[in-house]
This record gives structure tokens, C-alpha cells and sequence, in this order.
């Protein structure tokens, strides 16, 4: 068979075998990059040995690992590096020294390499983490523009800049201490020229290239620039001994501060996803099945050395530089494991020596387990941190010592309504409201966003607004109402649970960023729950009818109808079906039980309203199960209860005892006059 034929064949089954795992993966609610590895590994040599030509298909992977830094660089821009400059120049260059260090000490002391230069090797591969799969697992969470997701992006962006300088110096290590220091200093040389001559570029030659391709109106023609631009550039760092990838990486900071950024990530999305796929299918090849198993103790205590070292270094660090205890655990645990790119790094000791064969397999063997388990520890970080919060003992280890780290001079005297996220949706409703002089107090933590405050003149409260603290600090107690925009749907749940905490009858307006978690952030407690896709449908459509010449009343009507629905409408085909699997999804990362009701239970004949749940607990009930097999989902408060009911409760430890204690009756439901009509409005609703 010609070789040109045999490539194409090779390609076809990595993406077929991808394509097959990645659908499995997310049937079983897995990220899909796990079934991209699975896949790789069966059609790889060690599998089934469809793959003939390894080395052809992982230069093509290449491509994925560009266009996945790529695109990182055109969301991430320069604005977005300075607000984590301090911890990822600072923190992700000590933990590269750190991890060397510690990694030459031990390998020396305990016999697995005989020279410093070996060590030194060996620190090197371990202190890079995976910028690939940690960026694919943040985007598929929605997270990368979270604390902890700016966080782990900074160091890794720092440990891609110096697999570099790793490179350049990877030859010398050998030689003489002069010859390593030149080396050193020569690929220092290189960075700073590049990193000069990328700015003149972005600065004055990207932007007019970008203006001259979108002048052509063609979409072939645009896409084709940018990627031309996006690998020759990532060649120009290849040419100067650093990777492929982080010349991909600056293209994408070149274009971020351009008007038409928004339109190359939206051409280039479809390319990233393909290569990507085929990229970590690439990784899966590399994997030998028979070998991990041949030597399974061995890999899984050196998978196990990996994780604790890592996040033994890494956690410190990002609280040494004052970030709250929960993200410096985040980022501990989501940069615990070898990178992709020590695959390189590996690959390149082994042809100058630096180590055996069985090391060099070895390695492969514990960066490909710690890259395929790295997905599902960021999936288990909810559920751990839902656990701590419902032990004290613990919980109170991640409550801030003090306050918020910062509150601005004026806040309002007068009640304000409280914005938790200044994003785009929190800048608008600030503005918005600012109009009409309604006092507004904005909580952040990004130090970015704090600086825009500050220039505006806007109060705020520079912290977590996940802390309970912080949330006092802004006058929540005393406010009229309050807008939770934050960027993922942990800590909007946790900021909407706390709120309520400290105002139970609080108006609080939560945004949704998927449509899954509206229905929990209602039953949560959320007076309004708004899903930012679902709104601009509606305002689409509400402004084509007025043109068609629908009375405006009707249309009116229309959409109110939808949105009491909860977007039931707009949700996709099979969504409604599917409700039970999102709370299963939804409520996994929390403290769950579920409760069935006895004969005895005083909340026999109540609803869900009158037996007053969560003013008297805490506790929020998302499913009721009849004796006679019919389920709940979301019940709202005119759900009367019944005897036989299982009701599936979430909350603390302490709001599960409150709620069995209500369902024996140890805590009596007060009779209030008006119950009987609120009930009654409810069931109207």
C-alpha cells in the first residue's frame, strides 16, 4: 500500500476510534477527552495495532496541542495575564525550581539515578503539568475564567514558556556548569528577541493583516490567514529551540487585542476540536496496556509520588501568594500530574542518554495514567469541598480570617442591591442601575476587575463572594435585593445557598450558564433565574414579531408564559426527559439523603410551602418519589406531601438533622393565619 494512502487510513481510524470513544465518554457523563485516550489506546501498536504509523499521526497531533494553545491565547489575552502575573511568573517559577530540586534529592537519595544532571532531567519532566487536558477539562466545566481556572492557566502558560528553555538547556546537562550557564543564557537570548519581536508584530503588522483579510468578505480566505499566521509563527519558535505550542500560544495573544478576536475563535473552533481529538487519541497510542500491567505496583506508586509531590508544592505556593485556601487546593489538585509536553522532554533524553529505556517507559507509563485521572479529580473537587463544608471542623479552615481583603471608601448608606461578578453581565447591571441612582455594591476577587471599580467610583468589596463573611461585609442583611453572576456553577450555588443563609427572604436574581442548573438554582432559592442564550432568543424573536405586526401585548404574554416555564420551550428536544439524570449530574458534588416519610410524620397532608422547609432547615428537597412509583422532579412549594413519599434533601449535615428532626416532628411547623392562602397562591402559579 502506497505510504501517502496508509496515513489516510491511520487517520481514519484514530478519529473513528475517537470519535467512538468520546460518544461513549459522554453518554457515561465522562469528559469526552477520556474516550479520545481509550480510543487511541485500543487502534494504537499495543492495542489492536490498526495504527502502523505512529510517528506520522502524532506529528498531525501536533496540530491539536497548537490550536488548543491557540485559542487559549485569543481568550486569554493580555489583560487577562496581568491579573495572575504576580503568581504565574512568581509561583510557576518556583514551582519549576521547587519540583526540580526536591525531584534530584529524592531520585539521588533513594538510587533512581546516578548523577545530579539525571536528576535534574527527572525534576524537570515532573514540574511540567498539562496545559491540554486541564484547559479541555476547565472549558467543558465552563471554569477558565474562574480564580483557580486563571490561576492554573498563569503557571501552566509559565511552565510552556520554560519547556524552552528546558529544551535549549537539555543538551548541556553533560557538560561542564559553564557550558549549562551559556546555554541558559542563549536561550534566555532567544525568548527576549522573540518576545520583542512578537510585540512589534501584534502591535503594528496583525492587526492590518487581519483588516486586509476581513476586507475580502471570505470566510476561506480569513480562516486560511490565521492559521497560516497561528503555524508559521509556531514554526518561528520551533527554529528558535522552543516548542511548537508556544508560538501558537503568542499568535493567539497577538490577536486577542484586536477587534475581529471574537471571529477568529469562532473560525478556528471547529479546526481546535478535530486536532484536539486527534491529539490526546495520539497520547492513547502511546499508552502499553501490558506494560502498566507488567509493572502495576511500581506506576501507581510513582502516580502516587506525582500527585502528592505536585500538590504539596503547588497548594503552598498559590497561598503564599494570597489566594484563598480553596483555590490554592483547586490548583493543587488540577496541576497534579505530568504534562503532555514531557512526552518531548522524555523523548529527547532518551537519544542523548539521560535515561534507560525502562525509565523512559516508565515515565510514558505514569504521565499517561496521571493524564487519563486528571479529568476525574477536577470532576470530584465539588463533591470534596461540599464534604468539608459540611463537617465544622473543617469547614471553618476555609473561612477567611478576616473580612474581605478590601472595601472601597463609599459604600451606600442606604440598602443597595448587591452584584457578586463584575463581568460583562455585572459592568451592565452596575451601569444600569447607576443610571437610575440605585445604590449598587459590586464583590469581586479579580484584581482587574477591582481596578475597574475603582476608577469608576463603584463600591465594592474586594473578596470571595462565596464567603459568608465577605457577603456580610457587603450588607446583605440590609440589602434589596441581589444579582449572583458568577462564572461557574459551583460557586453560583454556594454564593446562592450562603446568601440565603444570612437574608432568607432575600430577592436574589441568579444567572444560569447552562440551562441544566436552572431548575436547582430555583429550588435552591433563587427568585429569578436567568439563562443569558435563552434571553437573547427571546428578545430576538419579541423584536422580529413586533415587525411582523403582532400585537405587542400578545408577545408580552408570550414571553412571560416562557420564562414562569422556566424556558421550557426553549430547552432542547429531550431535555425534559433528561431531568432526572441533570439532578443526579447537578447534585453529586453535594451533601445528598434522601428521607422517607413514616405514618407519623407531621408533614403528612402539608406542601412543601406551608411545612415552611427551608426557613425551618435549611435543607432543600429536589425530588420527591410517590409509593406508587411516580417521581417529582423539582416540586415546588404547592407539593403537598403524601404518605410513602422519599424525598431527596441536600444540604449541610446539620440542615439534613434539622430537616429528620421536621419529619418527626421534634420541630414543631408553626400555624401561621395567612399559610393556608400562600399555599393556595402557590398551587394558583
Amino acid at each position: 500500500m502506497q505510504e501517502d494512502f496508509r496515513l489516510i487510513v491511520d487517520l481514519v481510524f484514530v478519529l473513528v476510534a475517537a470519535a467512538t470513544g468520546g460518544v461513549l465518554a459522554g453518554l457515561a457523563r465522562q469528559p469526552a477527552l477520556l474516550g479520545y485516550i481509550v480510543g487511541g489506546a485500543i487502534v494504537g501498536p499495543t492495542g489492536l495495532g490498526l495504527i502502523k504509523e505512529v510517528i506520522q499521526v502524532e506529528t498531525l497531533a501536533q496540530f491539536g496541542a497548537a490550536f488548543l494553545l491557540f485559542a487559549l491565547g485569543v481568550e486569554f489575552s493580555f489583560s487577562e495575564l496581568k491579573k495572575v502575573q504576580k503568581i504565574s511568573l512568581g509561583g510557576g517559577g518556583l514551582q519549576i525550581l521547587l519540583t526540580i530540586l526536591v525531584t534530584t534529592a529524592i531520585s539521588l537519595s533513594v538510587g533512581w539515578v546516578t548523577t545530579p544532571q539525571q536528576g535534574v532531567f527527572l525534576g524537570a519532566i515532573l514540574s511540567l503539568s498539562s496545559t491540554a487536558v486541564v484547559l479541555k477539562s476547565l472549558m467543558e466545566s465552563n471554569e477558565t475564567a474562574t480564580p483557580h481556572g486563571q490561576v492554573m492557566l498563569g503557571i501552566l502558560v509559565v511552565q510552556d514558556l520554560a519547556l524552552g528553555f528546558m529544551l535549549a538547556v537539555l543538551p548541556a546537562l553533560d557538560r561542564p556548569v559553564a557550558e549549562i550557564g551559556t546555554a541558559v543564557l542563549q536561550a534566555g537570548v532567544k525568548i527576549g528577541l522573540f518576545a520583542a519581536g512578537a510585540t512589534a508584530i501584534g502591535i503594528w503588522v496583525v492587526p492590518r493583516l487581519l483588516r486586509l483579510l476581513a476586507s475580502t468578505e471570505s470566510r476561506e480566505l480569513f480562516l486560511l490567514g490565521i492559521v497560516t499566521l497561528c503555524l508559521g509563527i509556531a514554526l518561528i519558535t520551533a527554529y528558535l529551540g522552543l516548542s511548537i505550542e508556544m508560538g501558537a500560544f503568542v499568535a493567539g495573544l497577538m490577536i486577542s487585542e484586536v477587534e475581529y478576536a471574537d471571529q477568529t475563535l469562532a473560525y478556528v473552533e471547529p479546526l481546535r476540536d478535530i486536532f484536539a481529538a486527534l491529539f490526546f487519541a495520539a497520547i492513547g497510542m502511546l499508552i502499553d496496556p501490558f506494560f502498566l500491567w507488567e509493572n502495576l505496583d511500581l506506576i501507581l506508586g510513582l502516580v502516587s509520588i506525582v500527585l502528592i509531590g505536585k500538590f504539596a508544592i503547588i497548594t503552598p505556593l498559590v497561598r503564599l501568594f494570597g489566594y484563598p485556601l480553596q483555590t490554592a487546593l483547586i490548583a493543587g489538585l488540577g496541576l497534579a500530574q505530568i504534562g503532555e509536553f514531557s512526552f518531548v522532554l522524555a523523548s529527547e533524553g532518551r537519544s542523548l542518554g539521560l535515561v534507560s529505556r525502562g525509565v523512559y517507559l516508565l515515565l510514558l507509563g505514569t504521565t499517561a495514567v496521571t493524564l487519563v485521572i486528571t479529568p476525574f479529580i477536577l470532576r470530584l473537587i465539588p463533591s470534596l469541598f461540599n464534604w468539608i463544608e459540611s463537617v465544622p471542623a473543617l469547614d471553618r479552615w476555609f473561612q477567611p480570617g478576616e473580612p474581605p481583603l478590601e472595601v472601597s471608601e463609599h459604600v451606600p448608606l442606604e440598602p443597595p442591591i448587591v452584584i457578586c461578578g463584575y463581568g460583562r453581565t455585572g459592568q451592565n447591571l452596575a451601569t444600569l442601575l447607576a443610571e437610575q441612582n440605585i445604590p449598587v455594591v459590586v464583590v469581586d476577587q479579580s484584581e482587574a476587575a477591582i481596578q475597574k471599580l475603582r476608577e469608576g467610583g463603584i463600591p465594592y468589596i474586594y473578596g470571595n463572594a462565596v464567603s459568608i463573611p465577605v457577603l456580610t461585609r457587603a450588607g446583605l442583611d440590609r440589602a434589596r435585593a441581589m444579582v449572583i453572576a458568577l462564572p461557574d456553577a459551583m460557586s453560583t450555588r454556594l454564593c446562592l445557598k450562603h446568601a440565603l443563609e444570612i437574608s432568607p427572604d432575600l430577592d436574589i436574581v441568579v444567572r444560569a450558564n447552562q440551562y441544566q442548573d436552572i431548575e436547582l438554582l430555583y429550588q435552591l432559592g433563587g427568585s429569578e433565574v436567568v439563562q443569558p442564550e435563552f434571553e437573547a432568543s427571546l428578545e430576538m424573536a419579541s423584536h422580529l414579531l413586533v415587525k411582523i405586526g403582532l400585537p405587542t401585548i400578545q408577545i408580552q404574554r408570550q414571553v412571560k408564559a416562557i420564562r414562569n416555564s422556566h424556558y421550557l420551550e426553549l430547552r432542547p428536544e429531550g431535555a425534559i426527559g433528561e431531568m432526572s439524570q441533570d439532578i443526579q449530574a447537578a447534585t453529586l458534588g453535594m451533601n445528598r439523603r434522601w428521607y422517607r416519610l413514616s405514618v407519623t410524620s407531621q408533614l403528612l397532608g402539608n406542601s412543601i410551602a406551608s411545612a415552611s422547609i427551608r426557613p425551618l432547615t435549611g435543607a432543600t428537597i429536589v425530588v420527591i418519589k410517590r409509593e406508587d412509583g411516580t417521581q417529582i422532579d423539582y416540586p415546588n412549594g404547592g407539593t403537598i406531601f403524601q404518605l410513602g413519599d422519599s424525598c431527596l434533601v441536600i444540604g449541610s449535615i446539620e440542615e439534613q438533622a434539622m430537616f429528620e428532626q421536621l419529619t418527626k416532628g421534634e420541630i414543631m411547623i408553626p400555624v401561621l393565619p395567612s399559610s393556608l392562602e400562600s399555599v393556595k397562591e402557590v398551587i394558583v402559579e
